[in-house]
């Protein structure tokens, strides 16, 4: 397992973590492996499904071979937050800020990021030791409510997430995100249910193009 600083540079560098909810555990390593090669090198597995801890070791064994981090999403507690730990999870993340699972997972050597919309919530995940901030959902608030958490705040890395698509990521970007979080704008669910690896590989790769392009401004 990768330090937190080389597993946070990993995401950053990514710019998009892929959130794969919802992926029947026969399916999700080769829709995750597909999302690697559409160049997606940080995956996120849901543990609010059935057998998540399978799925993320799933995940975690067909990417060994590459430069991927694999981490865990809906994460609500410090238990849950153990649990996809000990399956290989790299990265936690959090619809909410709890400062139990934060903990559990500094314990444990791995990348916290909680959900957060207010100051109150931002301060309460940095003092419990958060390595990034989740702003969720993005959308409810834009892209310049980014600015106005890191104006009293500092520099604290915020990665959107909710609503992100190829259509807004260069907003949130220019607001001073370091990665966005997305879902079904980068996880093709018609190809998936087609069984079409191919296509979820060019829905991945449109939506990194998007980053990309966005960065470069």
């Amino acid at each position: 397992m990768a330090n937190t600083n080389a597993v946070q540079d990993r995401i950053v560098d990514s710019g998009v973590v892929a959130v794969l909810r919802g992926i029947s555990e026969e399916q999700i390593a080769p829709v995750a492996r597909a999302i690697y090669e559409g160049g997606v090198t940080a995956i996120e597995v849901t543990a609010d499904g059935k057998r998540a801890s399978e799925k993320i070791a799933a995940v975690d064994r067909k990417l060994a071979d590459t430069e991927a981090v694999v981490g865990a999403g809906t994460v609500l507690d410090a238990p849950t937050a153990q649990s996809v730990i000990d399956a290989g999870a790299e990265f936690v993340l959090a619809p909410d800020c709890n400062p139990e699972m934060i903990r559990t997972c500094n314990r444990q050597n791995v990348v916290s990021i909680p959900g957060v919309m207010t100051p109150t919530e931002a301060v309460t995940g940095m003092e419990a030791g958060a390595d990034m901030l989740k702003m969720f959902p993005a959308t409810t608030v834009g892209p310049g409510h980014i600015g106005a958490l890191q104006g009293p705040l500092g520099d604290v890395d915020i990665m959107p997430t909710g609503g992100v698509s190829p259509d807004n990521v260069e907003d949130f970007f220019d607001s001073g995100a370091v990665a966005v979080g997305a879902g079904s704008a980068i996880v093709d669910y018609d190809a998936i249910a087609d069984d079409d690896m191919e296509q979820v590989e060019a829905t991945a790769r449109k939506f990194v193009a998007a980053v990309e392009d966005a960065r470069a401004e």
